[in-house]
């Protein structure tokens, strides 16, 4: 039996500019989703929760809420560029170009920018990303930048984080492990 690491996602290495990632997990935002994040965060605009409101608007619904389709762009976008990342340096330039709805499925991808070696992390480097999100229909519904930390290949935090298990995983039967 052969040992396989899973993805352990991208290093520092491993980011030229000009690369895209298009993240692999598309979601489909609901209707609770938008409400539970609403109440999480305290946002008070009816827009987001009051249907009667939402109704008189340019846009005759409820909208989701902004930071809530910005979370899933960041979260889509952790499996190919921060998942060795330990800490996001900024955002900038955000932009909510189109309605999000409840229903509608997001997809985000990403470009590289820059990256540069760390000055004062020998460990690290310092890369910027810009990420798009699209609906269903292709339409971009919100953009940004962000930079941040992400360990270089071998950084001595990311050794041995696995347990060392104390029976190894084997192919027995039901049978075997009574």
């Amino acid at each position: 039996m052969t040992l396989k690491d899973g993805w352990k996602g991208r290093f520092y290495e491993d980011f030229q500019v000009g690369d895209v990632y298009r993240h692999p997990l598309g979601r489909t935002v609901t209707e609770a989703d938008n409400t539970w994040f609403t109440l999480l965060t305290m946002n008070t605009n009816q827009m987001h929760f009051n249907g009667e409101y939402a109704a008189k608007s340019e846009f005759g619904k409820p909208l989701v809420v902004s930071t809530l389709t910005v979370a899933i762009a960041v979260g889509q976008s952790v499996i190919d560029t921060t998942q060795n990342a330990f800490a996001n340096l900024g955002w900038e330039d955000i932009r909510m170009s189109h309605p999000v709805y409840a229903g509608d499925t997001l997809y985000s991808e990403s470009i590289v920018l820059e990256k540069r070696e760390s000055s004062s992390r020998p460990h690290a480097g310092i890369v910027t990303i810009r990420t798009r999100t699209l609906n269903q229909h292709g339409d971009e519904v919100c953009s940004f930048r962000r930079t941040f930390y992400v360990y270089k290949r071998g950084a001595e935090p990311l050794n041995d984080l696995f347990p060392e298990p104390k029976k190894p995983l084997t192919l027995e039967t039901e049978e075997e492990r009574a």
